[in-house]
C-alpha cells in the first residue's frame, strides 16, 4: 500500500469512477457457485442497470499492450495469427507511486506475453464504489483475467464473485481479500511480517526507555493496514489498548492526511517518542509534523514499502528504517498466472509471499537488515 500522492499523472490511463455504493453481502455463497435468485445473469443485470441509470467512467486514455485484443486472424505470410489476451488492473489509486510502479511492471509484463493490459482504479485510498465499477468495465470488455488491489476488502466481494461467475480469472494483489477465498489467488508481501519487522526494530531502537507511541494507520476496513497494524504490536511487544500507545489516527495513507493527524496529536502528546506509519508517504508526513514541532531528535519513525524515495529518505535520516516490498514481483506473477489459464486452463490458488526486507543504515543486534545501497539497487523490484 502500498506513496506520495503528487504523482504525475502517467500518460494512457483511464480511471473508472462511476459511484455506485459497494455491496455489503449477507449471504456470500462459494465462488464459482451459480445463485438461483440470480435473474437476471449478472452481465444482464449490469447492462440493465446501465440502461437504466446511466454508465459514467471518467476516461483519460486506456493502457493497452500489444495492440488492440482481437480474435485470431492471419499474418502478413498467410499463418494464423495468435489471438490476444485482455488482462485488467485495478489499483487503490493511479498517483501512489506503489501502484504507479505495479502499473508500469504489469504493462512491461503484458506485453511480454502478448496481451492487451487495461488498467484502471480508484480515485483515493478506500474508492470502493470507483474499484467496483472499474471490474465491471473491465468484465464488460472481455478481460480473461482482473488483478485487483482492494481498498475494501469486503465491499468488493460481489463485483469479484460476478466476474468469476463468468469465467473470468481474480487474482488480488498486494492485499488479500476477506475471506481470502474470494479471489482465485492472492500474490501479495505478508503484510502481518511488514508489520513485525518495523515494529521489532523500533522497539530494539528505544533501549530501556518507556516505549510512547503513536500509530498511524490507513484506511478503516482495509485487511493491509489491520495486518501491519497487528504485526506492528506484535514486533514492539504491546498488546492493543496499552497505555504506551498515546495517539492513533487512520490517515488513508495519505501524507497531507497524515501531517494534519500528528500535528493534532503532538500537541496532547507531545512526549512522543515513537512513531509507527503504514506507509512511506506517511513517514514523509509524520517526519514533516515533527520537524516542525521541533521533535526531530526525540522521535523515532519507522516505515513500510521500500521505494526509492522512501530508501532515500532513510538515508537521509527522515525516518530510521523501511520495510521493503516487491510490487514488479507481484505484477509479473499476476500477469504471467493470466497468461498461463488463457493457454492452459490452469488457475493459480493461495497465497503467494512476495517478499519483505528491512532497510536500515543502523542495524541492530539479533534482526537481519540491509543497507540504503542494498535496497536503491533493488527498490521496488
Amino acid at each position: 500500500m502500498g506513496h506520495d500522492r503528487t504523482g504525475r499523472e502517467p500518460a494512457g490511463r483511464e480511471r473508472a469512477d462511476r459511484k455506485r455504493p459497494g455491496r455489503e453481502r449477507a449471504d456470500r455463497k462459494p465462488p464459482g457457485r451459480e445463485r438461483a435468485d440470480r435473474k437476471p445473469a449478472s452481465r444482464e443485470r449490469t447492462l440493465q442497470r446501465r440502461r437504466g441509470h446511466g454508465f459514467a467512467l471518467l476516461a483519460t486514455g486506456v493502457l493497452l499492450l500489444g495492440g488492440v485484443a482481437c480474435g485470431g486472424g492471419q499474418d502478413s505470410a498467410g499463418g494464423q495469427k495468435e489471438e490476444k489476451i485482455t488482462i485488467g488492473l485495478v489499483t487503490k489509486t493511479e498517483t501512489n507511486p506503489f501502484f504507479v510502479t505495479m502499473r508500469e511492471a504489469a504493462a512491461t509484463a503484458a506485453a511480454k506475453h502478448n496481451a492487451e493490459l487495461i488498467a484502471l482504479s480508484g480515485k483515493f485510498d478506500g474508492d470502493n464504489e470507483g474499484q467496483v465499477a472499474a471490474i465491471e468495465s473491465l468484465v464488460s470488455r472481455g478481460a480473461k483475467g482482473i488483478l485487483v488491489t482492494p481498498s475494501n476488502t469486503t465491499g468488493i466481494l460481489d463485483a469479484i464473485e460476478d466476474a468469476r461467475q463468468q469465467g473470468i480469472l481474480v487474482i488480488a494483489l498486494d492485499t488479500t481479500t476477506d475471506p481470502a477465498d474470494a479471489v482465485d489467488a492472492t500474490f501479495a508481501t505478508d503484510n502481518f511480517e511488514a508489520g513485525r519487522l518495523q515494529g521489532a526494530y523500533l522497539r530494539a531502537v528505544l533501549g530501556d526507555r518507556e516505549p510512547k507511541l503513536i500509530m498511524l494507520d490507513g484506511t478503516q476496513g482495509s485487511s493491509v493496514s489491520r495486518q501491519r497494524h497487528d504485526g506492528f504490536l506484535k514486533g514492539f511487544k504491546l498488546k492493543e489498548g496499552s497505555p504506551a500507545i498515546v495517539g492513533r489516527a487512520d490517515t488513508n495513507a495519505d501524507q497531507n492526511t497524515a501531517q494534519a493527524a500528528l500535528e493534532s496529536l503532538l500537541q496532547r502528546a507531545g512526549d512522543a517518542n515513537t512513531i509507527y506509519t503504514i506507509n512511506e508517504p506517511v513517514a514523509a508526513g509524520a517526519h514533516a509534523a515533527v520537524s516542525e514541532a521541533g521533535l526531530a531528535d526525540q522521535v523515532t519513525i519507522g516505515s513500510i514499502d521500500g521505494g526509492c524515495t522512501g530508501v532515500r529518505d532513510v538515508k537521509a535520516g527522515k525516518y530510521a528504517a523501511t520495510v521493503m516490498q516487491f510490487p514488479v514481483r507481484m505484477a509479473d506473477d499476476g500477469v504471467a498466472a493470466v497468461a498461463e489459464f488463457a493457454k492452459s486452463g490452469k488457475k493459480p490458488s493461495g497465497f503467494t509471499d512476495t517478499g519483505t526486507a528491512l532497510i536500515t543504515d543502523k542495524p541492530v543486534k539479533g534482526l537481519k537488515s540491509q543497507n540504503t545501497a542494498w535496497g536503491l539497487e533493488r527498490c521496488w523490484g
